[in-house]
C-alpha cells in the first residue's frame, strides 16, 4: 500500500471513528493500478461529509467543527496529490466547495463570524469557478443570514437577492420560498416592515406549492421557518406581544424530527418576546425548558440567545427571574452578577 493511500484511508477512518457514525466506517475502495482516485473514493468522502451534517444536527457546530476542517483538508490533498480524470477533478473540486460551505456553517453556529466568512468565501469561489449555480445559490443564501446576523442587512438583502437571481433556473418554490424568507429578515432589519411583510407573504404561497426538486439542504424549510421569521420580524421593530403569537406558532409547527438545537434556539426566542412583552414568569419556563434541549449540543448561537434571555430576566426585578437567569448563565459556563 502507497504512502498516500495509508494516509488516504487512515484519516477517513480516524474520522469516521471519532464520529461514531457506522456509515462512514467502511473501508475506502483500492485505488486502480495506477493509483487514480475513482467514483468510489468519490462516494465515500460524499459519505463523510453527509456523515458530518447528522453530527452538525445532533451537536451544534461547537464540537464537529474540527472534523469538519479535517474534512475539507483530507479533501483538498487528494485534488492535490492524486492522479484522476477531469471528471473526477470536477467532482471532487465541487466537493472541496461543499464541503468549506459546511465548514463555515459550523463555525456561524460557533458564533465565530470571521473563520465562518473566510470558509464561505472559499466556497463561492470554487462555485464561481466550475460555474455551479446550486453552490453559489447555497452560499450567497448563508451569507445573506450571516450579515443580517450580524447586524448588516443591506448586505444581507444583496446576498439574498444575489442567491435568488442564481435560483431562477431551477424550478423549486420551496427554496424561492426561503430566500424570500431571507429577504424579508434583512428587510426588518433595515427597517422596512412593509416590504418585509409583503415578503414573508410571498414565502408563504410559495411554501404552499408542490415542490419536488428542492435541493436537500432547503428541507427544513416550512411553516415553522415562516412563522419564525414573522415572529423576528416584529419583535425586531418592538412589537412584542405579536411576535409571541407567531413565535408560539412556530413552536407547534416544529417537525417532531427537529435536532435540540433548533428547538432550543425557537423556545429561547419565544422567551425572548415573552419578557420583553411583560410576560416574564412564562417567559423564564420557556427558557428554563430550552435547556432539556441542551445537554448535548454546543452552538454559539444558543448560547448568545440564552445570556440575551438572562439579561432580560435579571432585569424584571423579581427574585424568581433573577435565579432563573442565574441558572441559565450558569448552563452558560457564564457568570451572573
Amino acid at each position: 500500500m502507497s504512502v498516500e493511500r495509508r494516509a488516504f484511508l487512515t484519516d477517513s477512518v480516524g474520522v469516521a471513528a471519532t464520529a461514531g457514525l457506522p456509515t462512514a466506517m467502511r473501508p475506502l475502495p483500492q485505488m486502480s493500478r495506477t493509483g487514480a482516485i475513482g467514483t468510489a473514493h468519490i462516494q465515500e468522502l460524499r459519505a463523510g461529509l453527509r456523515s458530518l451534517y447528522e453530527l452538525d444536527n445532533a451537536y451544534g457546530g461547537g464540537d464537529v467543527r474540527s472534523l469538519a476542517v479535517r474534512h475539507l483538508r483530507r479533501i483538498r490533498r487528494v485534488i492535490n496529490n492524486s492522479n484522476y480524470p477531469d471528471t473526477i477533478g470536477r467532482q471532487l473540486r465541487l466537493l472541496s466547495g461543499e464541503a468549506a460551505e459546511h465548514c463555515a456553517w459550523l463555525f456561524y453556529d460557533a458564533d465565530d463570524q470571521e473563520a465562518a466568512r473566510s470558509y464561505w468565501g472559499d466556497a463561492l469561489t470554487t462555485a464561481s469557478m466550475l460555474g455551479d449555480a446550486s453552490l453559489e445559490t447555497l452560499v450567497f443564501a448563508a451569507l445573506s443570514l450571516q450579515a443580517s446576523h450580524a447586524g448588516q442587512p443591506r448586505d444581507g438583502l444583496d446576498y439574498a437577492r444575489a442567491a435568488r437571481e442564481r435560483a431562477s433556473r431551477f424550478d423549486s418554490p420551496r427554496l424561492q420560498s426561503l430566500l424570500a424568507t431571507r429577504e424579508a429578515r434583512a428587510l426588518s432589519l433595515m427597517p422596512d416592515a412593509k416590504a418585509a411583510q409583503s415578503k414573508l407573504s410571498e414565502a408563504m404561497r410559495l411554501a404552499e406549492r408542490t415542490d419536488r426538486r428542492s435541493p436537500d439542504w432547503t428541507a427544513f424549510h416550512g411553516a415553522a421557518e415562516i412563522s419564525f421569521a414573522q415572529g423576528l420580524a416584529y419583535a425586531e421593530s418592538g412589537h412584542h406581544s405579536a411576535a409571541v403569537s407567531f413565535l408560539k406558532a412556530a413552536l407547534a409547527q416544529q417537525n417532531q424530527r427537529v435536532y435540540g438545537r433548533n428547538k432550543a434556539l425557537y423556545r429561547l426566542t419565544l422567551a425572548r418576546s415573552l419578557v420583553a412583552a411583560g410576560q416574564a414568569d412564562e417567559g423564564a419556563a420557556h427558557a428554563v425548558e430550552s435547556l432539556d434541549y441542551l445537554s448535548e449540543v454546543e452552538s454559539g448561537r444558543v448560547t448568545r440567545r440564552i445570556k440575551q434571555v438572562a439579561g432580560l430576566l435579571r432585569g424584571c426585578g423579581a427574585s424568581g427571574s433573577k435565579e432563573t437567569a442565574q441558572h441559565l448563565l450558569e448552563h452558560t459556563g457564564a457568570k451572573g452578577c
